[in-house]
């Protein structure tokens, strides 16, 4: 088959690395497989080398036109069997690019609870008609959009993200220092809700909890500059390391004790996949999707509340060494079995198949 990836942009987020994995595995199949961006620099890429990058050049809509008209060249040299796309703006611009251009089968894939305000809902159920099959990547994701009247029941299923298991695994050594590391991974963006974590921390300093404690932070984003000054603000600066963009995060998991998701909403968080997958104890917010990963590992609190989120970490390092282990090796095993990227291949398969 001719795949065609086409997603909105090729940054650090959990939908950027599963698209690139995905393709990966297609290419590795034998399958002709290309990845079509509209914006930002890439920052992530599929290894497979055959696999050819395309940029769409759409950073404002006064170059839908020119996107456009690059993008339907690219059908019509490629030739795809499959168009694929990822996350809500490269969706509703391959719904709209149908219009008038031969493509076989198009399936867009929502990866968030929250796709945006009403204008993008709206766009989503005018244009509905024009993909042939739909999904999002956690039932509490897809119940959201369904809930805003983006989709219905009958157009929008759920289809999980799955990892690369061989890239996250367990290797832990014996730590050289007292210290205990929790670590957090993302974009310093609103989503992420560090403030709320930041807060948490101030309440277990406070309770001095966190005598022998650091938190250190995996990621770049817009709003470094007002974290920063939270952080001195709150008075945790001996507390927080920021550690910038990093492309280690398998050895960073490992070398965490716990990882903490403060989130205030997501789809289907890979990290916290990737932190099971690695037997990193994880406490996270219901902030979507978290809950069907956890599964009974883990600690889930609520959403944009610190106190809650303060008494969930203080609650995992209460914990003795053997629950903490036998929860790593149970987070393995349901990640084994149930976001596992050879499963998520095999369904893809399956669904670009069908007739």
């Amino acid at each position: 088959m001719n795949i065609l990836y086409v997603i909105t942009s090729l940054g650090l987020g959990g939908a950027e690395k599963v698209v690139c994995d995905l393709a990966d595995q297609m290419s590795n199949l034998g399958h002709r497989v290309i990845i079509a961006y509209l914006t930002g620099e890439i920052l992530v890429r599929p290894k497979n080398l055959n696999i050819d990058i395309v940029f769409l050049e759409l950073n404002s809509l006064s170059q839908l036109y020119s996107s456009s008209r690059k993008y339907r060249n690219l059908i019509q040299d490629f030739e795809p069997d499959i168009v694929h796309a990822h996350m809500v703006h490269a969706n509703i611009f391959s719904r709209l690019n149908r219009i008038g251009c031969k493509i076989p089968k198009l399936i867009c894939t929502a990866h968030n609870s929250n796709e945006g305000g009403k204008l993008r809902m709206i766009a989503y159920r005018l244009t509905n008609f024009l993909s042939d099959f739909n999904s999002n990547v956690s039932q509490e994701a897809t119940e959201s959009l369904i809930s805003k009247g983006a989709f219905n029941k009958n157009n929008l299923t759920t289809v999980y993200n799955g990892i690369d298991l061989s890239k996250f695994k367990s290797l832990k050594t014996d730590k050289k220092n007292k210290e205990i590391m929790i670590l957090s991974v993302g974009r310093f963006n609103e989503q992420k809700d560090y403030p709320n974590l930041f807060r948490a921390i101030k309440i277990l300093k406070d309770n001095n909890v966190i005598e022998n404690v650091k938190f250190y932070i995996a990621g770049e984003g817009h709003l470094r500059s007002q974290l920063e000054q939270l952080i001195v603000d709150l008075g945790i600066s001996d507390s927080v390391v920021l550690l910038g963009r990093r492309s280690d995060i398998p050895s960073l998991l490992n070398k965490a004790d716990y990882f903490v998701l403060p989130s205030r909403h997501e789809g289907l968080p890979t990290v916290v996949i990737e932190a099971m997958a690695c037997e990193t104890f994880v406490v996270a917010t219901d902030c979507g999707g978290s809950a069907e990963i956890l599964g009974e590992t883990g600690v889930l609190v609520p959403i944009e509340n610190s106190e809650a989120l303060a008494k969930g970490l203080e609650q995992a390092m209460k914990l003795t060494e053997d629950q903490i282990r036998k929860n790593g090796k149970l987070a393995r095993k349901r990640v084994e079995a149930l976001f596992s990227l050879e499963a998520s291949v095999n369904k893809w398969l399956a669904l670009y198949e069908a007739k």
